[in-house]
């Protein structure tokens, strides 16, 4: 299987090594991995050149320092950018995280899922982090894979037109998968150790905020947001982080921020969520 990675990083110093150290472990190892320096001012460039000095499938490329982090939105553009030096002799792309780590198998046996289903377009492990000294899975639908470790069949990556710069990125492209007739996994089995925990990069309230953020822009269905902000509120700590993400949610809808314009899109989204709510079976939306 020919696969090059593309991974977005910003001040990645104290988990970027082990990512690198999962990557150059693979049974399976990529033709080519290209890594983007987004603006780091700690020792993250440093520590990837020595791996690109020492292997020639790797590769560092520096970016200007826009000044601040930017999720969502940000890292797509950064992806997309990788994407244009990978070259064009692949069967899948992997967009990676820079703050990860994985067993030796992981690309073997996600492909092998690829080679099981002809129709799978898009997969990853289940991402991982640490509470309370366990790693625990942060659960997701099971048709939802996490844009910290995500690959593409490149059929599949062509017929959606790519990934758009926008925030949510990571779901817009499993629903176009989906509505193309692609199938979409997560494969929980296959750990990810996620040792920065989503958006804990911008400070705890900040970072819980964004997820309602996100969800305003996509066109969450509401009944299907008040669910889910209720059932994070049993999260620790108990109550803040469904708080937090109602409070982003309402924040861009009080603001009238702009929303994702593909309605079509949007209308499957919903549609999907309240069968989701409601337990309808999933062929009944197909």
């Amino acid at each position: 299987m020919n696969y090059v990675i593309v991974t977005p990083v910003r001040d990645e110093q104290d988990f970027i090594q082990h990512t690198l150290d999962s990557v150059v472990a693979q049974t399976i190892r990529p033709i080519r991995w290209v890594i983007l320096d987004d603006g780091s001012v700690d020792d993250t460039a440093q520590i990837v050149q020595k791996y690109a000095d020492k292997y020639p499938w790797i590769s560092l490329v520096g970016l200007l320092d826009r000044g601040y982090r930017k999720p969502g939105e940000g890292v797509a553009k950064v992806f997309l950018a990788g994407l244009e030096r990978a070259g064009n002799d692949y069967d899948f792309i992997v967009k990676l995280d820079g703050d990860l780590s994985f067993a030796p198998d992981y690309f073997e046996r996600l492909f092998q899922q690829f080679d099981k289903s002809p129709r799978l377009g898009i997969a990853g492990g289940g991402c991982y982090s640490l509470r309370g000294g366990r790693w625990v899975l942060e659960r997701v639908p099971d048709d939802h894979v996490r844009g910290a470790s995500k690959v593409y069949r490149r059929q599949c990556f062509e017929d959606i037109g790519g990934v758009e710069s926008v925030n949510g990125w990571d779901t817009i492209d499993e629903l176009k998968a989906q509505m193309a007739g692609w199938r979409t996994r997560s494969f929980n089995e296959l750990q990810v150790r996620h040792h920065r925990s989503t958006f804990s990069a911008l400070g705890s309230f900040q970072g819980w905020k964004k997820p309602g953020q996100f969800a305003y822009f996509l066109g969450y269905h509401p009944v299907y947001m008040l669910a889910r902000c209720v059932r994070h509120m049993k999260e620790p700590p108990i109550g803040l982080r469904g708080v937090a993400m109602f409070w982003g949610y309402l924040q861009s809808w009080l603001e009238k921020a702009p929303v994702y314009g593909e309605e079509e899109v949007v209308a499957y989204l919903r549609r999907k969520q309240l069968m989701r709510l409601f337990r309808v079976p999933q062929r009944w939306l197909d």
